[in-house]
C-alpha cells in the first residue's frame, strides 16, 4: 500500500505558534501508513484576480502541494471570532482561477488551538463554511479545540494533554481512512 499523504498548514505566522505546534505533533501522531507533510503559507502574496493566469511562484507550489495530497489537515487560531486573514487569501488565491481549484473532494480536518477557554471554536465554524463552498469532504468529528493553550504544551511544545492528544489521534485515524477511500475512488 502506498503512503497515504496529508497535507498540513497552518492560520498562524506567530513564532511559536501553538497551532503550528498542533501540527508538528499530529506529525508525530500519524497513522501507520501515512504521513503528515507541512507547508508554510507565509510567502503568499494578497490575491489579485488580475493574477489568475499568471500565479505566483508561491501560490503555484501551494496548489501544487494541495493537489498530490490525499487529504489536508488545518489548524488555525481565531482571531476577531473568524479565520486568520491570510488563511483565508491562500484558500481563495488557490482556489483561483475556478477551473484549476484543488480543493474539490479532498478530505480535510481542522484543528485549532487558543489562550480563551473556546479554543478557537468560531474558526472552526467559519472555516467550515469556506471548506464546504470549495466542496471539500469535511471530518466533523471529533472536534478538536485545545483551549488555554499556554497550559497545555511544555517548553519544548510538546502537547502534553492527553485528552487533546487522543482527540487529535482519532482525528486522524478518520481522515486517513476517508483520504484512503476517496483516493481508492479516483483510481
Amino acid at each position: 500500500m502506498e503512503t497515504t499523504r496529508i497535507l498540513g498548514f497552518g492560520g498562524s505566522l506567530r513564532e511559536g505558534s501553538y497551532n503550528w505546534a498542533l501540527l508538528e505533533n499530529a506529525r508525530d501522531m500519524m497513522p501507520d501508513g501515512s504521513e503528515l507533510i507541512l507547508h508554510d503559507l507565509k510567502g503568499i502574496p494578497i490575491y489579485n484576480q488580475d493574477l489568475d493566469n499568471n500565479l505566483p511562484e508561491s501560490v503555484r507550489e501551494f496548489k501544487s502541494a494541495v493537489r498530490n495530497a490525499d487529504g489536508i489537515l488545518i489548524a488555525s487560531p481565531e482571531y476577531n471570532f473568524s479565520i486568520p486573514g491570510f488563511l483565508k487569501n491562500a484558500l481563495d488565491f488557490a482556489s483561483r482561477p475556478p477551473h484549476d481549484n484543488p480543493f474539490p473532494g479532498k478530505p480535510v480536518a481542522i484543528m485549532s488551538a487558543s489562550g480563551s477557554m473556546l479554543g478557537g471554536a468560531r474558526v472552526q465554524y467559519h472555516l467550515r463554511q469556506v471548506l464546504g463552498y470549495l466542496d471539500m469532504r469535511q471530518i466533523h468529528r471529533p472536534e478538536v479545540f485545545v483551549a488555554s493553550a499556554h497550559t497545555k504544551f511544555d517548553q519544548n511544545m510538546k502537547l502534553t494533554d492527553e485528552t487533546a492528544r487522543d482527540f487529535i489521534r482519532l482525528l486522524l485515524e478518520k481522515l486517513v481512512k476517508e483520504a484512503r477511500y476517496y483516493s481508492a475512488r479516483k483510481e
